[in-house]
């Protein structure tokens, strides 16, 4: 393995020597140019002369997504107006953006930390990447972007849908990466396949797929649709955008975060104490080198894990775990905590079910309710004397779902499968829950 850059095998103490120099700037910056943080530090009873040691870290404030949205637009900045180059923004349930700025140094940053990914990947200078993340206010496509022209690839900026011309241009350009959610780019190969042309036969050799948990199932579902390697990278915009930490092609075991840039914890968000190397717990991110909008103690909301043991690839930065799920698309039945992630573990190791699925979540009564609905594989549905699901076969794989999702997951669902292509597809992020359970209580009660 050759490290793109040497901060990818620092030793631990070489490491933790320059985060610290980096921790105690990034403090001082926030307490002295964004009132909010020096609000909160008051009311912790700290000032940065406080933080003398790692210890004291647990003494300085989270910060939440809501604290972006009520200081909306710029009030969290710590540079001024003259010295923001780009605004990016995430959209919230309030309708307003959690809005975030970057100088031109954070770009620079951001583009090489992008770029070390993309390498980590098996990408390298002289390649096509294919880039199908959303541009525009979404960091994903113009994060992708800048950190590929920074390797020096040459970069299509296709971004998201228009199924048939990604597919011509990757016919056509012949890229050696691709990126994308993983959902999109399933339905990128499931449509080739509808058009006649074989997934495997394309140029294409590394895909770089985030933005959304995804399994290994998952995983093995598009590296063998398109026979490719398949890794997972991680970011969010409040913390940075895409880039954050990435998975080696080396391994395809853990993301290794860019420690020199970020410094990462997992607590309980519950108790909001640290957990062990190796639990899960949620994942939270100081800033060590931004300059438009540092951000201290940021709770992601993501369920993760860390290990800080060297990777066989040779790196010696702390890994993160595949992302679990989020907090906020936790499924609670009957007292079992779940996540979508652990059903579509579950159901895609059956070849009889397709790639696409939905979680519907209603009330019965006082209850919550869940309906599994899930397309079933060409094959399956090709089989079927009758082309629909009232017979005993399509009845014997809704008990088999059932089952394995009793045994394996600890949850009881409603199943109803669907047609090959029946339920929606995705152009961005995949959409697995479909929660309606608001409006169903409106409808009880009135």
């Amino acid at each position: 393995m050759t490290a793109y850059v040497s901060e990818e095998t620092l030793d631990r103490s070489q490491m933790r020597d320059l985060q610290w120099k980096r921790l105690k700037q990034t403090i001082n910056r926030v307490y002295s140019h964004v009132p909010f943080y020096k609000k909160a530090f008051e009311e912790q009873g700290i000032t940065p002369e406080d933080i003398k040691s790692w210890d004291d870290v647990s003494r300085l404030p989270f910060t939440k997504k809501h604290h972006l949205r009520e200081n909306y637009p710029f009030n969290l900045l710590a540079a001024p107006m003259e010295d923001i180059v780009r605004l990016h923004g995430s959209s919230g349930t309030s309708g307003k953006p959690t809005v975030v700025g970057y100088t031109q140094n954070d770009i620079d940053h951001w583009a090489d930390i992008v770029a070390r990914a993309i390498y980590m990947a098996g990408g390298r200078k002289g390649d096509v990447l294919h880039n199908a993340y959303g541009y525009g206010l979404f960091t994903g496509g113009l994060g992708l972007h800048q950190g590929a022209e920074r390797l020096g690839c040459a970069t299509v900026p296709i971004s998201g849908g228009n199924t048939s011309r990604q597919i011509t241009l990757i016919q056509d350009f012949k890229p050696r990466v691709i990126c994308g959610t993983p959902s999109y780019i399933l339905n990128v190969g499931e449509t080739m396949k509808k058009m006649g042309i074989n997934p495997r036969e394309t140029s294409v050799e590394y895909a770089i797929l985030g933005a959304e948990p995804w399994s290994e199932e998952m995983r093995t579902t598009i590296e063998e649709l398109f026979d490719i390697k398949a890794m997972d990278i991680y970011g969010l915009s409040e913390v940075m955008g895409p880039g954050v930490a990435m998975e080696c092609k080396e391994c395809q075991d853990g993301l290794h975060i860019a420690e020199d840039h970020f410094y990462v914890e997992v607590i309980d968000p519950d108790t909001l104490k640290p957990v062990p190397e190796g639990e899960d717990g949620e994942i939270v991110f100081t800033s060590l080198t931004k300059e438009a909008l540092p951000i201290i103690r940021y709770r992601t909301g993501d369920i993760s894990s860390i290990t800080r043991e060297t990777c066989k690839c040779g790196r010696t930065t702390t890994k993160m775990s595949r992302i679990k799920g989020r907090i906020d698309d936790m499924i609670i039945l009957r007292g079992v905590n779940v996540f979508p992630s652990e059903i579509e573990r579950c159901i895609m190791q059956m070849k009889e079910i397709g790639t696409n699925y939905q979680i519907h979540l209603t009330k019965k009564g006082v209850m919550d309710h869940a309906q599994l609905q899930v397309e079933v594989s060409d094959s399956f549905f090709e089989s079927l004397p009758e082309k629909n699901f009232e017979n005993p076969t399509c009845k014997d794989l809704i008990k088999k779902i059932q089952s394995t999702l009793k045994t394996e997951a600890l949850v009881s669902m409603e199943v109803c499968l669907k047609q090959p292509e029946e339920l929606p597809r995705s152009e961005g992020k995949a959409k697995r829950i479909v929660d309606r359970r608001s409006s169903d209580s409106l409808s009880v009660s009135s």
